[in-house]
């Protein structure tokens, strides 16, 4: 294992001094942000634990805003102009829009059901 010494002021190694055996745990986590913000992972968070109906999870969608994001990482996508951070974001929305799709598809024979009756 690896050693390194850093100077910090003295009020924030009061912080630290208690956290000692958990600092490199902390810069770990420090280097490896979540892809996208929290707001994201919130919105469908909040949908998802609002026990939403078939029709609701039908008509489900994301906020304005994250179909801006996504329409531009879509464009720099398509012109070869993403960073390796934008391509793990643009990864990360596929992984959330794979998941609606399957609950989406979960309940077409519900909805389907439902039409014919």
């Amino acid at each position: 294992m690896a050693t390194i010494t850093i100077e910090v002021p003295d009020d924030l190694m009061e912080q630290l001094a208690p956290l000692s055996d958990q600092l490199p745990e902390l810069l770990r986590q420090c280097l490896h942000q979540p892809t996208l913000p929290a707001e994201v992972y919130r919105h469908v968070l909040d949908f998802l634990t609002s026990k939403p109906s078939p029709e609701q999870i039908s008509a489900f969608r994301p906020t304005l805003e994250m179909q801006e994001r996504l329409k531009t990482l879509l464009v720099r996508s398509k012109n070869g102009e993403t960073t390796p951070a934008e391509q793990k974001e643009l990864d990360e929305y596929e992984r959330i829009e794979h998941l609606i799709v399957m609950l989406k598809i979960g309940n077409l024979p519900y909805l389907t059901q439902q039409a014919i009756s």
